[in-house]
């Protein structure tokens, strides 16, 4: 059964003038009305479903740059008249998180930059974003260190891989209370270390078993050679992950033998690689966590939109669409809904379940991004790997 996507509550609209209007309209402005301005706020101005972006600086154009899929992504400024400030506002529902960045314009020369009156960043392997917290929005505590919650230990554990011709480097997660006296579910974690770098997921991993929404589990941050080559599809990383990694980790810790307590996870590339490392083993990965999945496909409409690199993935998912079967007994699925792979997404959730699989599908008002990923880990992981107190009330 599919979880339908979160009624997100609409934020009441802001009454009276906005606060950028507000000033606008004061008789003698100056710039040390704006400076005074925009040191009592906090920027974007959030104003309900309004979000007011600003710029300060004697440029000649300034444009938001956002990624929210089918609206406009270059979202042009205006300047305030008599003024170094610069303003546009743009409307968010509630709970929405957006990522974007500030084009600066001053003759001949352009430059993209985070935005200089924010302080609110969003990190990635290929660098920063500003972020922009619509009303509603708020970081999961969870995510955050708590000062009761006991860390668990992270291991480096490299293993020489045949199947892929190279040293492979994992880091594995031991709970607080690790005991080798203990039996622990298994969670294989593609691009590791990018889930616990940009997703805080050692973080979570502390909180939510501290607070028992999720079993102790062992996780195996996994991390790949050439990514583009070794995720989509790719017969040598299966390989690999069932034929090597698994047994190492059977041999060395104390995890249950079973594919119920195991699951395979990843975030847009790794959740193909899951995915279609499961597919290609049936009967070992009974788990599946896919984060906004590069799940394309061209037996509907012929131009997948992302080059050569997904010319695997579109050959897998053809055929996996025109003769599906059951890859996993269950699965939890998430997607942005202002990322360009929702409707992938969204179509692949019933054909997973029509294979017999248990489908759990969350969408979020949330783009392609590492924070997105974190702030849906306990969600999935505590439906996966469900603490005592949940097998109670559920």
């Amino acid at each position: 059964m599919s979880l339908l996507p979160t009624p997100y509550p609409t934020p009441p609209r802001h009454k009276g003038k906005l606060a950028i209007n507000e000033l606008r309209t004061r008789p003698n402005l100056d710039e040390n009305a704006v400076n005074a301005f925009l040191h009592e706020r906090e920027v974007p101005i959030v104003e309900g479903s309004r979000c007011t972006f600003l710029y300060k600086g004697e440029v000649d154009a300034v444009a938001v740059q956002h990624r929210i899929v089918n609206q406009p992504q270059h979202v042009p400024m205006r300047r305030v008249e008599g003024t170094s400030l610069w303003y546009v506002t743009i409307e968010l529902p509630a709970q929405s998180r957006v990522e974007y960045q500030l084009q600066v314009r001053a003759g001949d020369a352009a430059e993209t930059i985070n935005d200089p009156l924010n302080p609110r960043l969003a990190h990635s392997p290929v660098g920063s974003s500003s972020v922009c917290q619509a009303a509603g929005y708020e970081v999961p505590h969870w995510s955050l260190p708590q000062p009761e919650t006991r860390p668990g230990e992270l291991v480096d554990f490299p293993l020489a891989s045949k199947a892929l011709r190279r040293m492979t480097h994992n880091r594995v997660y031991l709970p607080a209370r690790f005991r080798p006296s203990s039996h622990y579910s298994l969670l294989v974690v593609h691009d590791g270390d990018d889930y616990v770098n940009f997703s805080a997921m050692r973080t979570v991993l502390d909180n939510l078993i501290h607070s028992i929404d999720m079993a102790e589990t062992i996780v195996v941050f996994s991390n790949p050679g050439d990514r583009m080559r070794e995720y989509p599809n790719y017969a040598p990383h299966a390989r690999h992950l069932t034929h090597e990694l698994l047994p190492a980790i059977e041999e060395r810790w104390p995890v249950v033998r079973r594919a119920d307590a195991r699951c395979l996870m990843g975030a847009s590339f790794g959740a193909v690689a899951a995915l279609t490392t499961a597919y290609r083993n049936p009967g070992v990965w009974d788990n599946l966590f896919l984060q906004s999945g590069s799940f394309v496909f061209t037996d509907i409409g012929n131009d997948h939109g992302g080059g050569p690199a997904f010319d695997p993935v579109v050959k897998f998912m053809n055929r996996y669409r025109a003769r599906p079967r059951k890859v996993a007994n269950r699965m939890f699925i998430t997607c942005g809904v202002y990322e360009p792979l929702i409707v992938p997404n969204r179509s692949m959730v019933p054909v997973f379940e029509a294979t017999g699989a248990q489908v759990r599908y969350l969408e979020s008002r949330d783009g392609h991004s590492w924070e997105n990923w974190r702030d849906r880990l306990r969600d999935g992981l505590s439906w996966i790997f469900p603490g005592p107190q949940k097998y109670v009330y559920e």
